[in-house]
């Protein structure tokens, strides 16, 4: 089922048993925008715009409360969403559904980008000599402020510090894929059900990956405009386009931006752009995210599509495994990388089925959600990461927990790369674990990687879906030399890729279909390891 907002062009009625939205609709084009061309600079509100102010306003329940309660449009760039919500937040501050002493903030990801719809609302005010009569602009502070009812409006942004306390009965959210962390948008969810009757908009372009707040917010937006959800609070107006589109096809364009019948952004601007990027694929990538909303992989040099990828994601039943031999990778990690076993089994096809058990220390859980973004807590208390006690991952956890691996399953090999693995070898080995060095070079590793492209490409890799690897494939860098060889590297100092890595080790030493016992013929011995 689709997610394309139809009823904001089509002439299907919209409830509005009060008239709300009607007065919502006059005020706005009550109100002079210095930029519009427009005789006397009215505001403009296009049909596609009014028909949005209508569904939010017009709706309500018998007692006359709004049954819209959070907004999440997603539309390109240039399609005047900052406008829409400037004008939204000017009518919850001095328009009709204004509280006396209500308080209207506008939320981005810096003060830069905070103040930009600032700016439009205080511009707007300024050329709206009945609004200017009644308003007191702190522009120093970025508030606006009603003088007559008490109301404000102010631009506040995810790096000003903690929120908490905010009681808003408007918000507008700008941007939230460019968020860095989710502290801002929990104060001011959190504080929106204080005040009775309260609205969040939300204005957003397509983000990068799913491991992220934004991604989780629209993807809930989606299954209610699906009808997987019955969420008649949520409004989900959702101009995107798939990934798989002609991302050169103007009607492609038409249909992700709802502006560009009225002249807005600038077709020939778009043309201009288009041209250019099929030449420098950054500037395509760029193009399809923020002119056609497709949502892209978190990495610009994505190691496979992440479509392809998902299609492994059919459940892994650990059960059914336990009397076939599997193989493990592990890559231990230093304090700011997480440490993962990935144990890999022949599915009999030529592919292989994985699973993977991450850990990461406990003392710093927080921390790096908050540095990565990545929803570390949530997943640990999903038990899809084992924290360990500490500030650095215990090494005595991992080596207990391949022991039960090992008991459990059985393991023909278990793959470490020595840097860092040498104690937990050699206590493995004393006890007669079946373990062997994998070195993280070129030589070992390009073959490695070569084999897991094969099998995910041939969808012929089944992973279960786990949040946790996927986010790790995901932020892959890929390196490719003049000979094809690949090379794993990390988009940013944030991302891991530590489970992708693990993948690749326990699948390289699957597809040999051996164990140590084995003779190699690429492989010494030393010191009683088998070392590529």
């Amino acid at each position: 089922m689709t997610t394309y907002p139809a009823w904001a062009f089509d002439d299907s009625a919209i409830p509005d048993p009060f008239g709300f939205g009607e007065r919502a609709v006059k005020f706005l084009r009550s109100l002079k925008h210095p930029k519009n061309p427009l005789p006397g600079h009215a505001f403009q509100l296009d049909p596609w715009q009014e028909r949005i102010v209508r569904r939010i306003y017009g709706p309500r329940h018998d007692d006359g409360t709004r049954i819209v309660r959070t907004v999440v449009l997603l539309v390109p760039r240039g399609n005047r969403k900052t406008s829409l919500g400037a004008g939204l937040a000017l009518l919850h501050t001095f328009g009709p559904e204004l509280i006396p002493g209500g308080e209207c903030v506008a939320a981005a990801c810096d003060r830069k980008q905070a103040k930009i719809a600032y700016r439009e609302a205080y511009e707007i005010i300024l050329s709206t000599p009945r609004l200017e009569k009644i308003a007191r602009l702190a522009d120093y502070k970025n508030v606006l402020n009603n003088t007559q009812k008490r109301a404000f409006f102010e631009s506040i942004s995810s790096d000003a510090g903690k929120q908490h306390g905010r009681t808003p009965a408007f918000a507008l959210i700008d941007e939230l894929h460019a968020w860095p962390k989710r502290d801002l948008w929990d104060a001011i969810r959190s504080g929106l059900p204080k005040t009775k009757g309260s609205l969040m908009f939300l204005a957003t372009t397509a983000g990068r990956g799913q491991e992220n707040l934004s991604h989780e917010i629209i993807d809930y937006a989606r299954k209610v405009a699906r009808g997987e959800i019955d969420d008649p609070s949520t409004l989900p107006i959702l101009f995107e386009t798939p990934a798989d589109a002609d991302w050169k096809d103007e009607d492609v364009w038409r249909a992700a931006n709802p502006g560009l019948v009225h002249g807005y952004p600038d077709m020939a601007g778009l043309r201009q752009l288009a041209r250019e990027a099929s030449h420098r694929p950054g500037d395509r990538d760029a193009f399809r995210q923020y002119h056609l909303n497709m949502w892209l992989d978190q990495s610009l040099s994505p190691f496979v599509e992440m479509s392809v990828y998902d299609e492994g994601k059919s459940p892994v039943d650990l059960a059914e495994l336990e009397s076939e031999p599997c193989w493990l990778g592990v890559d231990l990690s230093s304090n700011s990388d997480l440490t993962v076993i990935v144990a890999a089994w022949r599915d009999g096809d030529g592919g292989y089925i994985v699973h993977p058990w991450f850990f990461c220390p406990k003392d710093n859980l927080y921390a790096r959600q908050e540095r990565s973004g990545a929803p570390y807590v949530q997943w640990a208390e999903q038990g899809l990461i084992e924290p360990t006690p500490g500030n650095v991952v215990d090494f005595r956890t991992v080596e207990d927990r391949i022991r039960e691996i090992c008991d459990r399953f059985p393991v023909r090999e278990v793959a470490f790369d020595p840097h860092l693995a040498r104690n937990t070898l050699n206590n493995l080995l004393e006890d007669g674990y079946p373990c062997v060095e994998m070195r993280q070079g070129w030589i070992t590793m390009a073959p490695a990687i070569k084999e897991l492209e094969r099998a995910i490409v041939g969808k012929q890799f089944q992973h279960g879906g786990h949040p946790v690897l996927r986010w790790n494939f995901e932020n892959i860098q890929a390196e490719t030399d003049k000979a094809g060889n690949i090379a794993f590297h990390k988009g940013k100092a944030r991302d891991k890729i530590d489970g992708a890595v693990a993948c690749a080790m326990a699948v390289a030493r699957a597809s040999t279909g051996n164990d140590m016992n084995s003779v190699y013929s690429s492989a010494e011995r030393s010191d009683g390891l088998l070392i590529f």
